[in-house]
């Protein structure tokens, strides 16, 4: 078990960072594309809902270290290491439209 809690660590947090990058460049490119009224529309109340929106995200983001040692104690463990970055890019990109979605 630990050896597999360990995989599955030196592959979603790496990746992580990558999540973040896509969502800041959405966040980003959502800013620019609105400008000039976004600039001029500089509260804190849609700061503060993309700092939730951020943390909600990277909470869902730990949901695939759930089902990554659940198919890891499987039979499908070789199957699923090399087929889990489907999961990380469908999770990336539902990440993204929802981010879009609150705008």
């Amino acid at each position: 078990m630990k050896d597999i809690v360990t995989d599955s660590i030196r592959y979603w947090e790496p990746r992580r960072l990558i999540f973040n990058a896509a969502l800041a460049a959405v966040v980003i490119g959502t800013f620019v594309y609105h400008l000039p009224s976004s600039a001029a529309e500089r509260t804190w109340e849609p700061v503060l809902g993309l700092l939730l929106a951020a943390v909600v995200a990277n909470l869902l983001y730990c949901a695939a270290y759930a089902a990554d040692i659940f198919l890891q104690l499987s039979e499908y463990q070789q199957t699923w290491r090399r087929t889990r970055w489907m999961l990380f890019v469908a999770g990336t990109v539902l990440a993204a439209v929802l981010f879009l979605l609150h705008d």
